[in-house]
């Protein structure tokens, strides 16, 4: 039988196309699920990452203002999402917010106060790894706030949202969500890789133990902040990339920008983007 010799790296300088590389493996007898799914991944988010920076362009040109939150537990992938959010856009209307724990000056200050500073200005977009929303599940599991403090920022945080909607900030909440069993899986893959160890804190540490707990916050943080002019979307992110795709996706079909691409699908999945709802089946 004959044996056919591996791709070298001249096969993939040759290449010109992807059905020009899918081509060559298979005449080499090499498994190509994996780098065909690369591949389109690959395709689809640069062509996507086009129609953000076309939406960027929009967004400044009629001093538009977009926050775009991401919350979920630990390992979710927030920081992923964002990153490829931001990739190709102008630095100069565009902000990542990932706030540290607030000073004692802070503390003392309306929760409130250092998230306003932090809003969009006209022609901006910014993206917050976390947000206001730490008071909602964060702060009450670890007993970072006191239950009043818990229970003001639910009563709060709906008319805080309604003045920026009524002010013209458009507001885009997701949820990541992942399951406990994968979400162990990170956290291990974070403690074996030196590059990402950094990412795993004391908090993140209870994230397993106090699971239950975070769900029962969640499901609060759901039911008194979901709104008509500020709706939860929940991103399942067991397939990282995938979840990175759809998300972007989501946003793309909140707006009626120039140019848009009609032969790219820009209408998220939705099996992997839902808007929340009581009767949600979820995976976290």
């Amino acid at each position: 039988m004959e044996i056919k010799e591996g791709l070298s790296s001249e096969d993939f300088q040759n290449a010109k196309t992807s059905e020009e590389l899918f081509a060559l493996i298979k005449e080499k007898n090499k498994s190509c699920k994996k780098v065909k799914e690369t591949v389109i991944y690959n395709e689809e988010l640069r062509l996507l990452q086009i129609e953000l920076v076309k939406l960027q362009r929009w967004i400044s040109n009629n001093n538009k203002r977009v926050a775009i939150i991401f919350e979920g537990r630990d390992a979710a992938g927030k920081g992923g999402n964002i990153r490829r959010f931001m990739e190709h856009l102008n630095p100069r209307s565009s902000r990542l917010v990932a706030l540290n724990k607030p000073t004692e000056i802070e503390k003392g200050q309306w929760y409130f106060q250092r998230y306003i500073k932090e809003l969009p200005n006209p022609g901006e977009i910014v993206f917050f790894d976390r947000s206001w929303y730490n008071r909602a599940v964060v702060e009450p599991v670890m007993g970072f706030c006191s239950d009043q403090q818990y229970k003001e920022f639910l009563v709060q945080v709906p008319e805080f949202e309604h003045m920026m909607y009524e002010d013209g900030v458009i507001i885009i909440k997701f949820w990541l969500s992942i399951t406990k069993d994968e979400q162990h899986k990170r956290f291990e893959g974070r403690k074996e890789n030196p590059l990402k160890r950094w990412k795993f804190s004391p908090v993140d540490k209870q994230g397993q133990i106090l699971w239950d707990r975070y769900t029962h916050y969640k499901e609060e943080m759901f039911s008194k902040t979901h709104t008509s002019y500020s709706p939860w979307m929940l991103i399942k992110t067991n397939d990282k990339k995938v979840a990175r795709l759809e998300a972007i996706r989501h946003v793309l079909s909140k707006f009626d920008y120039e140019e848009k691409e009609a032969k790219i699908v820009l209408n998220p999945d939705p099996n992997v983007v839902m808007r929340y709802y009581r009767s949600n089946t979820q995976i976290d």
